[in-house]
């Protein structure tokens, strides 16, 4: 098979030829949208998933039909280390430039610039009693208008916030249409910044303003939200972005390669499944991969079991190997307890079934190895903050990356 026609693609973040399985996704979207330009009212919506299923695919696609459908995008990635005042400012900056040209009032676009740019290089006061600190002129956002004052400029994020998303939302009302923020991995983002955006989408949601925020995040989102604000339960519309059925998964391989004219037989895609599992990093990989390795259409099961070796190769450094990297010692004890432990769940809950999704029992990992389970807490806390892993219930983790446990039991102590 010619390599420079293979049509699969995985890569981080990028989207595949056929976004099969998200069709449902995009509709309540899409239902979003209309009802919001007619004024009723709609929450934000949250993705949450495992690493690997597409929730960054799907968040991008989200925007295209937002700019679709004439609204004004902005689009973040949090970072633990990154407070969200100048990239969620940003993001603002980027919006409103698309609805710019469509204002009836300069002035008005100006006057909201002022206020972005006062928010993006006012800092948190210092300490309890201390003075609001002066705005820095050392970092500038790219606004040509000068700051304004007493608006979105308090220090207090969550003031400042509810007042620049409100704002924001005027500009967009005035041109009749809306405003989405897309927040990529967003449970890194720092508790004052959550509670902050909690806040804020509360008041939009009340006021009925056209401005929405779309994040996407690993699946303890929902608690990370909880955490800061508990209406949060309320506030947002939860979708679960899960691994591809059997049907959508078949599409992801069938419907690229017929568009150039390549077949497969039905043992093949018996076996792309059982190797991927379904999940659609995972199908980009291994159909890859078999596409290089085949020797003609259709595609046999031969050719996958050929080609899956290279796939798995290629994982396991891409992957599986740099998270695995970027643990301690300490932490990699603590995910080969977890990686034995979500093995035998798996057969208990599936009959056999190597069930990632498993979560495991924090005393069971600290009996597994022998310990207290509180001399593990700064293991199991370096690991969540890392990404690695994730507490979706009190007293439980899993791995934030599907078939990762099954990759830890093939390395060596």
């Amino acid at each position: 098979m010619d390599p420079v026609r293979n049509p699969y693609a995985p890569g981080a973040g990028q989207r595949p030829p056929e976004l099969a399985g998200r069709g449902r996704e995009l509709d309540v979207f899409d239902v979003v949208l209309e009802r919001i330009a007619r004024g009723r009212p709609e929450r934000s919506l949250m993705l949450t998933g495992l690493r690997g299923v597409g929730k960054t695919v799907l968040l991008n696609t989200l925007r295209s039909q937002a700019i679709n459908h004439l609204w004004g995008t902005g689009k973040i990635e949090a970072r633990p280390d990154q407070s969200l005042r100048r990239p969620v400012a940003a993001a603002l900056h980027m919006a409103v430039r698309e609805l710019a040209p469509r204002h009836r009032a300069p002035d008005r676009i100006d006057a909201f610039l002022g206020v972005l740019k006062a928010f993006a290089q006012r800092s948190a006061p210092a300490g309890r009693g201390a003075a609001a600190p002066k705005l820095r002129d050392r970092w500038q956002p790219g606004i040509d208008v000068p700051a304004s004052s007493g608006r979105a400029d308090s220090g207090d994020i969550e003031i400042d916030l509810v007042e620049l998303l409100s704002d924001a939302a005027g500009v967009a009302a005035d041109v009749g249409t809306g405003i989405a923020v897309f927040i990529d991995e967003m449970q890194d983002l720092g508790p004052e910044d959550v509670s902050a955006l909690c806040a804020a989408c509360h008041e939009l949601s009340q006021l009925g303003a056209p401005l929405i925020v779309v994040g996407a995040g690993l699946p303890h989102l929902p608690a990370v939200l909880s955490a800061a604000k508990s209406y949060s339960e309320r506030l947002f519309r939860y979708q679960r972005i899960d691994r591809l059925d059997r049907i959508a998964a078949d599409q992801a391989l069938c419907a690229p390669a017929e568009r150039e004219e390549v077949e497969y037989e039905q043992k093949a895609l018996d076996l792309l499944y059982e190797k991927s599992g379904g999940y659609p990093y995972f199908v980009q990989a291994y159909g890859k991969a078999t596409w290089d390795h085949a020797p003609r259409s259709p595609i046999t099961a031969a050719d996958v079991r050929v080609a899956a070796p290279e796939a798995e190769a290629e994982l396991a450094v891409g992957f599986f190997g740099s998270r695995f990297e970027r643990a301690t010692p300490a932490e990699r004890e603590y995910m080969r307890a977890m990686a034995t432990l979500s093995l035998v769940e798996g057969e208990a809950d599936g009959g056999g079934r190597d069930d990632m999704d498993a979560a495991v029992p924090t005393a069971e990992i600290a009996r597994a190895l022998g310990r207290k389970p509180a001399s593990l807490s700064p293991a199991r806390d370096a690991l969540i903050k890392k990404g690695l892993i994730y507490s979706g219930e009190r007293g439980t983790v899993a791995f934030t990356v599907p078939h990762f446990g099954r990759y830890l039991r093939t390395q060596p102590a």
